[in-house]
């Protein structure tokens, strides 16, 4: 079996989080990815605790299956040899603020002269027009301009603080996969790369789905526990007897029916009251009380024998570490190097292919500048 993506060349001249989780992305389907780090300022992933094997976790996460070389790009020489270099890859991901690469002399319209069929994909905050598009950011003001933070969270509380980074990964490395792998099956017909735009926080905001076609469409207004799936409704997570959460997610006639039946709560179905703001307000309390009287594995016990949508809030480990995710795959063992035996465990990709392998080859390793040189191809373990 070969992997997906095994034609490709990335370049990936990215740091922190949203540019190296796409390249990633297409190094575990099999892209060939060569990752241009400076050697005066280093990528903080390098340094953000904690640290296994000699190195910072996360670096060595998003670094797997890539090849890493330090290159000073304000060194005229160094620029000249990506030129020179340039017309052996298909795509270059970058990150920095607007017009950046074009003074380094590496923007599309100057690599897309040597190499017409390159795909360069650019990632930022805002995007590469607009007022906003100079401004600094992180994925806190993304998801707060996008509007997502606004009807997210409990009335009259702040808007939670996510565990996830959701304008950086949703927003910014899907979208620019998904850009750039459409333009590779569009580059088939017409022969010629083209450049892609992606703000994290335009494509951050796409993710309000409903409510924004409500807001749009049904001149509604959103706001936090007043939306069926945002509190406001029976929809939501409720504290166990020992301080843990469950989160009961059947908002299905027949799913409220059974959580009815096995929380003795006849409240629920009696006029549908679970799928209206105010009544949700009388049931929520009754589900909390019955929640409440029982410890996290007791209702675990439960609701194991029903199918009602209601599971338990895990913690992480508890997650890495379950049956789902033994079942499915989602931690896998990398060797630190190239062939080496010995490994870190590390979340897979999860996407599953019937034919199509991914790969997992080292945790990412060092290309000398003189080797890259005289390399007129990189090699593909896989």
């Amino acid at each position: 079996m070969s992997t997906l993506l095994h034609s490709l060349k990335v370049l990936d001249f990215s740091t922190l989080l949203p540019g190296p989780f796409a390249s990633l992305y297409l190094a575990d389907l099999g892209a060939e990815v060569v990752h241009v780090e400076s050697p005066t300022r280093i990528d903080l992933m390098r340094t953000l605790e904690p640290f296994a094997n000699g190195q910072a976790t996360a670096h060595s996460y998003l670094n797997r299956n890539k090849q890493s070389i330090s290159l000073d790009l304000k060194d005229p020489a160094n620029i000249a040899l990506i030129k020179q270099k340039i017309s052996q890859y298909d795509i270059v991901i970058e990150q920095f603020r607007p017009g950046v690469m074009q003074r380094l002399g590496l923007d599309y319209a100057t690599l897309a002269a040597i190499n017409p069929r390159l795909i360069y994909c650019s990632i930022t905050g805002y995007g590469q027009t607009g007022s906003y598009k100079d401004k600094a950011g992180h994925d806190l003001n993304y998801v707060a301009l996008a509007g997502i933070m606004g009807h997210s969270g409990r009335q009259n509380s702040a808007p939670p603080a996510l565990g996830i980074q959701m304008a950086d990964v949703a927003g910014g490395s899907f979208h620019a996969v998904m850009g750039i792998l459409a333009a590779v099956i569009e580059r088939h017909s017409s022969g010629l790369g083209q450049y892609i735009d992606i703000s994290m926080t335009d494509c951050v905001a796409i993710l309000n789905t409903m409510a924004a076609a409500a807001v749009l469409a049904g001149n509604t207004k959103v706001s936090p526990e007043t939306g069926a799936l945002n509190g406001g409704s029976f929809y939501d997570y409720y504290q166990t007897q020992d301080g843990r959460y469950m989160a009961l997610g059947g908002i299905e006639p027949q799913f409220v029916r059974g959580l009815a039946e096995i929380l003795q709560l006849p409240e629920l179905v009696e006029g549908n009251k679970s799928f209206a703001e105010m009544d949700a307000k009388v049931v929520k309390p009754l589900i909390q009380a019955k929640i409440a009287s029982k410890t996290l594995a007791e209702w675990q016990a439960i609701f194991s024998q029903h199918d009602v949508c209601a599971e338990a809030v895990l913690a992480l480990d508890e997650a890495l570490h379950s049956e789902l995710a033994r079942e499915r795959g989602w931690v896998v063992n990398v060797p630190l190097s190239q062939g080496s035996t010995h490994t870190e465990p590390q979340l897979g990709c999860p996407i599953q292919f019937s034919r199509s392998q991914k790969r997992y080859d080292f945790v990412g390793q060092a290309l000398d500048a003189g080797t890259w040189t005289e390399q007129t191809t990189l090699s593909n373990s896989a």
